[in-house]
């Protein structure tokens, strides 16, 4: 009778653990990419419950409330959104940059350590120092010119360094309609007062659509979940593999986790996106004051943070991996602007 007796409690352990509900620890929620992730995570079921959480409910100052909150929701997966993102503002408080670019996200990393938590990182093309002209990939040398590329990078490091089951997101130029603020917001809002302004047009990038890196990163969670979920499986089947993982730990992570750039695809001064803006924002009806877009130089237009002038990302390995390319970023763009113009209409309608 001892056999079947055991056999059976097998079966009850293994249907506990499949059982145990997942969670997914979405923090910075209030950000323009945070909450197009809460609408996007909703519509993904098999990642988990989501506990969004902003910097009201998580003080990223505080690492021990790091540790709490991770400890208290026991996620199978942790998306940080949130960052330090003034760049200007950086050099004058970088050991507030720092904390929150570098500090928390090692201290997310070593919670989802201890909980077997897989972890998205969210970080930027600031990391690179923009003097080359080609597009950027994931294993080209880094060199960011500000404290906020600085404190990003540090970020990536600290990750890197302290768990395999990670995910990187370098992404560029983001903009959309939810968050306090972004150049497509500032433009219209410029529009809408000014009949000329003047914009940098020796700055080159990639604009892209806050919804579309939130779709992007719920495809990769997905994939990097059940990746953790089939490296846990196989590590419970064989004890003996411990050593040899141990000596090898980037290959325990598989092929999905790692460093990724993420941009919609096409390339734009700011000039060229400020006309865009308003090319598309007027074709849709939106009332603009605005007549004269002037083209200037970065030196015309100081800041105390220095930018990269080339910060095109290479999107190779993102589109290899997920089977697709990023749309265009015109297309995006457009898009964007329809919803935005809906919703501006709305409470008129009413």
């Amino acid at each position: 009778m001892s056999g079947p007796t055991n056999n059976l409690a097998s079966d009850r352990t293994e249907t506990a653990k499949t059982e145990t509900p997942k969670r997914v620890l979405l923090v910075g929620a209030q950000g323009q990419v945070g909450q197009e992730l809460v609408q996007t995570l909703s519509r993904l079921p098999n990642l988990g419950t989501v506990v969004a959480v902003g910097r009201k409910e998580l003080d990223l100052t505080d690492l021990d409330a790091i540790a709490q909150q991770v400890a208290q929701v026991q996620p199978s997966l942790i998306i940080n959104a949130a960052a330090y993102t003034a760049v200007d503002k950086a050099e004058s408080e970088p050991d507030l940059a720092h904390c929150i670019n570098a500090e928390a996200p090692k201290a997310l990393a070593q919670s989802a350590v201890k909980c077997g938590a897989a972890l998205v990182h969210i970080s930027t093309d600031y990391v690179f120092p923009g003097t080359e002209g080609s597009p950027r990939t994931e294993t080209d040398p880094t060199g960011p010119l500000s404290v906020y590329g600085k404190t990003k990078l540090a970020g990536e490091e600290a990750i890197r360094a302290t768990l395999d089951q990670h995910i990187i997101l370098r992404t560029a130029w983001v903009y959309g309609s939810q968050g306090k603020g972004n150049f497509l917001k500032t433009m219209l809002r410029l529009g809408k007062d000014r009949s000329t302004i003047s914009v940098v047009a020796d700055q080159v990038g990639s604009p892209t659509w806050a919804q579309d890196i939130s779709e992007t990163i719920g495809q990769l969670s997905l994939r990097l979940l059940n990746e953790a979920t089939s490296d846990s499986a196989s590590d419970s089947a064989s004890d003996s593999a411990s050593d040899s993982a141990s000596d090898s730990a980037n290959d325990s992570a598989g092929d999905v986790a790692g460093t990724y750039h993420f941009t919609n695809s096409g390339v734009a001064s700011w000039y060229d996106f400020a006309l865009a803006i308003f090319e598309e924002a007027q074709a849709l009806g939106i009332p603009l004051k605005i007549q004269t877009v002037n083209p200037i130089t970065t030196a015309d237009y100081p800041t105390p943070a220095a930018r990269p002038a080339y910060s095109v990302l290479s999107g190779q390995k993102i589109a290899r991996t997920l089977g697709h390319s990023a749309p265009y970023w015109r297309q995006s763009l457009r898009t964007m602007l329809v919803e935005f113009a809906q919703a501006e209409r709305a409470p008129a309608a009413r």
